[in-house]
Parts: C-alpha cells; structure tokens; sequence
C-alpha cells in the first residue's frame, strides 16, 4: 500500500513540474464570425488576396471592409528552473563526507570473517552453579 502511494505521488509531482515548464499557443483566425482556421502550436494561416472573404455581418458589407481577424492565446511555462549551487567549502565537504559514511555504515550488516573474541579464552569451570543451585530450564 505504501508502495503505491509514493508512486502515486511522484507521478503527480513529475506530472505537476512538466505542466509547469509546459508552453504552448492556441491562434484561431476568424472571417466574420465562422472559425477558418485553427492551429495549436503554430502561427494561423490568415487570409490571403486570392480568396474572397466571408462577410456575415451586415456592417462589414455596408463597409467594404475585411472582416477577418486573429486571436491567439500564449500560455507561457516558467522558464527559470536553474538552482544556483555555490562550492562547497573545506568544513561543508567534511561534514557531508561524514553523513553520507555513517548512513551507508548503518546498513551494513557484521561481517562473519573476523571472529570477535578470538584473543579472550573463557574462564575455566570451578563449579557448576545450576547444579549447585538446583536450577534448570524445562
């Protein structure tokens, strides 16, 4: 389950730093009041002399003039994402040399080559005291 939500999360986080950096525009170009022409990332395509333009409104035909026109919407992502890393000094990089040996240390498990007490001989045995004492385990 844990497992799942931090997938979960960092997809979104992932997700949410793409949109956004993400840039696009969006131009429509209009002739009267009919869309022509549509485009997403791209510069519309605007009327050109050889085609007749589309005149719907009564004003436009009264005047005499083009009815065309263009509308583009500019969605602009965030650009600077440059994080200033300055050097680090003498005593910074000791203390994270430090850090990071101590917590790769705490991973490691002991090793079995080297035996422990391999110059301590145990004491010998005067008595036995469970007997002694009449204490046994069952």
């Amino acid at each position: 389950m844990k497992a799942i939500v931090f997938k979960i999360a960092s997809l979104f986080m992932a997700l949410l730093v793409l949109l956004s950096t993400l840039s696009f525009s969006v131009g429509m170009h209009f002739c009267g009041d009919s869309l022509v022409d549509f485009s997403l990332f791209e510069s519309v395509d605007s009327c050109t002399m050889e085609a007749e333009p589309v005149k719907s409104s009564a004003s436009c035909e009264m005047l005499d003039v083009d009815c065309c026109s263009d509308v583009a919407f500019v969605v602009e992502g965030q650009q600077e994402l440059n994080l200033s890393f300055d050097p680090l000094t003498s005593e910074q990089q000791l203390l994270v040399t430090s850090f990071v040996y101590t917590y790769l240390s705490l991973f490691e498990g002991p090793s079995e080559d080297s035996p422990h007490f391999k110059d301590y001989a145990p004491p010998p045995l005067i008595r036995d005291v469970q007997i002694l004492d009449q204490i046994f385990l069952i």
